[in-house]
């Protein structure tokens, strides 16, 4: 039984620490009956996803959606109030970003697709850890110094105005080190009786236990996640995010993320609740992909009914969309190569015949966006 994963520690300076324990602990996890059938529940759900993946075209372009909707989710759990809505609009207008709840969402992105390049080169390790911290912190909006790319040299805490009444404290920088090595060590283990989504669930709790870095450990420890389990190769594309099912029930994660240091330690809870959440993350995921399937073959056989010439622009700009739902016209010049604002309007203007395309704010004269809206509903519904 895991039931102790570390102590709390009187410091010199007068608070208490958690203080891990060599990790993982030498015993073996016994996972009780019902979480066996519960992550065999799971697996099986994401070889379904990972099927219906396979069958979506313009693959590269769906992805951004879906990493668009993880980094909404995972940067609203920090207090950010923008939507996925304000971070599609800052793809394409980047002066809306700045300065803006948006720009911790594009970080998000630019660190989770630093990562994602990365680990078709290296595997997860402590050095790329700090990498994807520094894509995801460097030049962001802090309150503090979050000291991109490095793991920190001085306490922090949980909760509470200090250490001393904080609700949590990390392990201190030496410690921290420490437990970060046995967490390397812990990624790069062969242990074939633990399942990878349990050892995504594990790697994610004791990440977060350790709290490596000065600001972002939040974001960085749900990055990991996916980033581990893309590497398992659970799935071709990594579409499994969790983000916005913590998001959901964002009180029990904490509150099991708690449990999971805890003296005893509720290991189990924790990993009951995170296969809760790859079991219906997954259901979700399987849903969408089979509705934008369906959207996809009905749009594009609107366009194919359009003159060879229009329909082949309309197909591109169609394609496009998935990856971009809300357009202006300057966007449409840069997909089609069309050299007028005249040529690119009237592209958008079929588009909106065919009810693929909609304006945005219906009495705008200049600056007018427009945007794929029932495939864009897919993303908002959830």
């Amino acid at each position: 039984m895991w039931n102790k994963l570390g102590h709390i520690i009187q410091q010199p300076t007068g608070y208490k620490a958690f203080i891990p324990l060599p990790f993982p602990p030498i015993e073996s996890l016994k996972l009780t009956p019902e979480l066996e059938v519960k992550v065999g529940q799971a697996m099986r759900l994401i070889g379904k996803l990972d099927g219906i993946s396979q069958l979506l075209p313009d693959k590269d372009f769906f992805l951004l959606m879906f990493v668009r909707k993880e980094a909404t989710a995972s940067s609203q759990i920090e207090g950010t109030q923008a939507t996925i809505i304000d971070a599609i609009e800052a793809d394409f207008i980047l002066s809306k970003a700045q300065e803006t709840d948006a720009d911790d969402i594009l970080h998000y992105i630019r660190a989770l697709n630093y990562g994602l390049e990365q680990l078709k080169k290296l595997p997860i390790s402590n050095r790329l850890i700090k990498e994807i911290h520094r894509h995801l912190m460097e030049d962001a909006r802090v309150t503090q110094h979050p000291y991109p790319g490095e793991f920190r040299r001085t306490q922090n805490w949980i909760g509470g105005s200090s250490p001393s009444n904080a609700r949590f404290v990390p392990p201190p920088p030496y410690e921290m080190l420490n437990a970060m090595s046995d967490l390397e060590k812990f990624i790069h283990s062969k242990d074939d009786t633990l399942s990878p989504l349990v050892k995504a669930a594990l790697l994610h709790a004791q990440f977060e236990t350790i709290h490596p870095f000065a600001d972002g450990n939040g974001r960085t420890g749900r990055l990991l996640i996916t980033l581990f389990l893309w590497q398992q190769k659970l799935l071709d594309i990594p579409l499994l995010y969790l983000s916005e099912f913590f998001k959901k029930h964002e009180d029990v994660y904490r509150e099991k993320l708690s449990g999971y240091h805890a003296n005893p330690s509720d290991i189990y809870s924790w990993i009951d609740f995170f296969m809760d959440g790859v079991i219906e993350t997954a259901c979700s995921a399987i849903t969408l992909a089979s509705e934008i399937n369906k959207i996809r073959e009905r749009d594009m056989a609107k366009v194919h009914g359009l003159g060879k010439t229009a329909a082949a622009t309309a197909a591109q700009v169609l394609r496009n969309l998935y990856g971009l739902p809300i357009i202006d016209v300057v966007k449409i010049q840069e997909w089609t190569k069309c050299t007028t604002r005249t040529g690119a309007q009237k592209i958008i203007d079929r588009l909106i015949n065919l009810k693929i395309l909609v304006q945005r704010s219906p009495d705008k004269k200049y600056g007018r966006t427009y945007e794929y809206r029932s495939y864009l509903k897919l993303f908002q519904k959830r």
